[in-house]
């Protein structure tokens, strides 16, 4: 009879978790501490430093984030299938160490400077990064606990206020600094957050208890024209930051490859319904298609927080509290902090509705997603056109737009994970999830899209393009609440059946959806 190695450690606990809990907790919080901390000033680095026009540096932030959504879908396979979670974690960590710190070489700036390759290299370093560690840790809080452990929902919790704590103090201290003292203090920050928690996963190591390990060691381990195959998965991650350095410079091809791939992915989902699966699961998939098309105009609108409403607030609103004029960075942490807030209020409220039998449906819940993150644009105009002609809008309205964004978006990013895991059949759940991560890419490079348009021309130009995807989006979320019923009926509900045994409320890969949390940012098909 084998002896369990991890015992001991089994038993010792923290808040009645396992100690392995809170070492995720905090590699995960400084790695987002260093994410949005860098993210909080990436616009305002472009414009100001490298002197890319609005609309140059609104395209160049789209590509970036898309690609950070999309990296995750591989970096997620490899780890699955050869190099196991915890090994992805740390080669993360380390290109994401790399690139942040890289971030700090300024040089002088302008575009004839030498060091723009440098800054193109460390985006590339941080879009690869993000693909191995992004796609595995919060896998790994799953793997601390058997499956019907009832902690595992809290766990969750636990680890998902790690995530939102480390990108609100990111925004706060790195945006800070960036914009107090220099760009290298900012970037240098974020660098030193994710050196924090590489060495705070790597030393935890122990209190991990073997999880995440590979699955195959024997293949790791064997060699490949006479080099370990593990080393050679590096390599390629090595090899990859070159070809994501040529593709974050030339970012027609990143929105090129997005339309691409997109179009084959969904026609490929639109066969498969059409011609591989009875009437019901064909309908679900249909179903699930609306609510990912809906997602795409969402995320566009929502992820102007980063890029144009960063400069908006930069620019024209009157940013003085108590006295002090905050940085427009800071702002950033908004998003976070409301969702700290709110994220268990909107739990208590789907809970107590649903007892009651009032529950909105899944795709009223979009309707109402896409209508908030209208109404935020629409009520940032109203508060602009309120300070007079040529006056500075008023901060009040700066967070406000990220209240009725944030509520938004806890009507739909958790939402939607759970619906995609209910509507698409087993063999097609992976596919499904991974069309829902490729909406979000899309909608955040139509969001650097939107961001170029509102460029250029002065605030005058910013309010009109907000008012007009305000009311796009109002208009769009109204027709969604008209259809919801016939969505809702294409779902079939009634008669779907578990494929196997598993628990209510797990996603796709066998992991409970936290509400209300940024999960679309850290989980993977």
């Amino acid at each position: 009879m084998s002896m369990n190695p991890y015992a001991a450690e089994e038993k010792k606990t923290i808040l009645g978790h396992p100690r392995g809990l809170f070492v995720l907790f905090f590699a995960e919080m400084w790695e987002r501490f260093s994410y949005y901390g860098m993210r909080a000033l990436l616009i305002f680095y472009l414009v100001q430093h490298w002197m890319f026009s609005d609309q140059e540096a609104s395209v160049i932030y789209g590509a970036y984030t898309a690609l950070v959504y999309i990296a995750p879908v591989i970096g997620g396979y490899l780890a699955d299938r050869y190099l196991g979670q915890r090994k992805a974690v740390v080669f993360g960590a380390v290109l994401l160490t790399f690139g942040h710190f890289l971030m700090a070489f300024e040089g002088d700036g302008g575009q004839g400077a030498a060091e723009l390759n440098i800054f193109w290299l460390a985006l590339a370093f941080i879009i690869v990064g993000s693909g191995f560690l992004k796609a595995n840790i919060s896998v790994m809080v799953g793997q601390l606990y058997p499956r019907t452990d009832i902690r595992r929902d809290p766990a969750y919790t636990i680890f998902y206020m790690g995530i939102n704590l480390g990108a609100a103090l990111g925004s706060l201290i790195a945006g800070y600094l960036g914009q107090t003292y220099g760009w290298a203090w900012g970037f240098g920050a974020a660098g030193v957050g994710m050196l924090l928690g590489l060495v705070v996963f790597v030393l935890g190591k122990p209190l991990l208890m073997g999880r995440g390990e590979s699955k195959m060691p024997e293949r790791l381990a064997a060699p490949v024209m006479g080099v370990r195959f593990e080393w050679l998965l590096y390599v390629s991650g090595v090899l990859a930051v070159g070809v994501v350095w040529f593709l974050i410079q030339y970012q027609r091809l990143v929105g090129g490859l997005l339309m691409g791939t997109g179009l084959l992915l969904i026609g490929y989902v639109l066969f498969t319904a059409v011609f591989k699966l009875d009437r019901e699961a064909r309908n679900r998939i249909f179903a699930a298609l609306i609510l990912i098309v809906g997602s795409v105009l969402f995320w566009a609108l929502f992820e102007q927080a980063g890029a144009s409403l960063n400069l908006f607030t930069d620019r024209s609103v009157d940013r003085h509290i108590f006295g002090w004029e905050v940085p427009a960075s800071m702002f950033q942490s908004l998003n976070s902090i409301y969702i700290i807030l709110l994220a268990p209020v909107f739990a208590m409220l789907w809970l107590w509705l649903g007892r009651r039998g009032w529950e909105p449906s899944t795709p009223l819940k979009f309707a109402l997603a896409v209508i908030q993150v209208g109404l935020g644009f629409l009520v940032l105009v109203w508060g602009a056109h309120s300070a007079g002609p040529g006056g500075m809008t008023p901060v009040l309205f700066i967070f406000l737009i990220y209240l009725i964004h944030t509520m938004g978006e806890l009507c739909l990013s958790p939402v939607g994970l759970s619906a995609m895991n209910r509507l698409a059949p087993a063999h097609m759940a992976s596919l499904i999830m991974g069309a829902w991560f490729f909406a979000s890419a899309t909608g955040n490079f139509a969001a650097g899209l939107i961001s170029a348009a509102t460029g250029g021309e002065g605030e005058g130009r910013v309010l009109e393009v907000y008012s007009n995807v305000g009311w796009l989006a109002v208009g769009v979320g109204v027709v969604m609440i008209f259809i919801s019923p016939l969505i809702r009926r294409l779902m079939h509900l009634d008669t779907l059946k578990d494929d196997e045994p598993s628990l209510a409320g797990q996603d796709a890969i066998g992991e409970p959806v936290a509400p209300g949390t940024r999960i679309e940012q850290e989980r993977r098909p």
